[in-house]
């Protein structure tokens, strides 16, 4: 278990790339760890991503940075997974997943080879895939291995629900579930306003946009990424803030909710695939999962985004 206000925390990132290095600043800003370690096939690479990181020391909260191999893995209480082939314009997050399953069955054993427990958290893409991929190589807890999920578009709900309802968008409480992909479920029976849900808020607002409004919001989480990448080619500052929150939560034992993927194995009838649901992060990784009652039409889009990752790992697995 990592242990609250550890003074000596340590983050390894496998791939330093985008969103590897835009992490690592992020990280660093956030004065989140001491001890920050960036490995990449390519190793000019890392150590150029690290020296520039190097250079702001004087800016931030003292951390310790380095480039160099696998023995970096050595001691650190998270290892980081940004490694793999990005997604390109027009290609849908698990059109990735033969390659980069292939990348992360390399990975894991060179981890482990350094560091037999470490907590793994997955970033790479087709994200829900390839935590699965990760807990059948370590061969650890399952609870030590996580995806980052829809974590982010979580985020991204609670963003364009705040911009509808002119609130600030910390007083907006709302989860995506589901495959971090196109068969996500936005919660709106349990998305609420300061307590208020949205059922009660809607028919009283004085705010006509949310009037219809659900499934353009809907589509808009779904489709964030694609328009990201078809205007700048990749996405990584918002995937950034999104693994350093996963990463406090678990650095300084927060037991925060956040909606990480994890294997699940029973809830909602979904067995033996990794997805996301609001569930208890801290010290140890995934604690536990919350019960989240659910309305019949969302229960049912999970189900259907859970059998959809089975799918894929079965063709993964053929």
């Amino acid at each position: 278990m990592v242990q609250s206000n550890e003074p000596f925390s340590k983050v390894a990132v496998v791939g330093a790339g985008m969103v590897g290095s835009t992490f690592a600043y992020a990280l660093m800003i956030n004065g989140v760890a001491r001890h920050l370690a960036l490995i990449d096939h390519d190793p000019e690479r890392a150590e150029g991503e690290a020296m520039d990181l190097e250079h702001s020391l004087s800016f931030l909260q003292p951390v310790q940075v380095e480039a160099g191999g696998y023995e970096l893995c050595r001691n650190a209480d998270i290892v980081v997974i940004t490694a793999g082939a990005a997604q390109k314009p027009g290609e849908t997050r698990l059109d990735l997943t033969h390659k980069n399953a292939e990348i992360v069955k390399s990975i894991i054993p060179r981890i482990l080879e350094h560091n037999p427990a470490p907590i793994l958290l997955m970033v790479s893409n087709p994200v829900d895939v390839l935590t699965y991929v990760a807990v059948k190589e370590s061969g650890l807890d399952p609870g030590r291995v996580l995806g980052s999920g829809t974590v982010l578009d979580s985020s991204r709900f609670r963003h364009l629900l705040s911009q509808n309802c002119a609130v600030d968008v910390r007083n907006v409480h709302a989860y995506v579930i589901g495959e971090h992909g196109d068969s996500e479920v936005m919660v709106w029976s349990r998305a609420n306003i300061a307590g208020v849900p949205m059922t009660e808020l809607c028919p009283v607002c004085t705010q006509s946009c949310m009037l219809g409004a659900r499934e353009g919001i809907n589509e808009q989480v779904r489709k964030a990424a694609y328009e990201i990448i078809r205007r700048k080619s990749a996405t990584y500052w918002a995937i950034g803030l999104a693994v350093t929150r996963i990463v406090e939560a678990i650095l300084k034992d927060q037991d925060s909710v956040l909606t990480v993927s994890a294997l699940t194995d029973g809830l909602y009838g979904i067995r033996d695939v990794c997805l996301s649901l609001p569930r208890v992060v801290g010290g140890q990784g995934v604690k536990r999962g919350l019960d989240v009652l659910l309305d019949i039409q969302e229960e049912k889009a999970l189900v259907k985004s859970g059998k959809l990752i089975r799918r894929h790992i079965e063709a993964m697995e053929s």
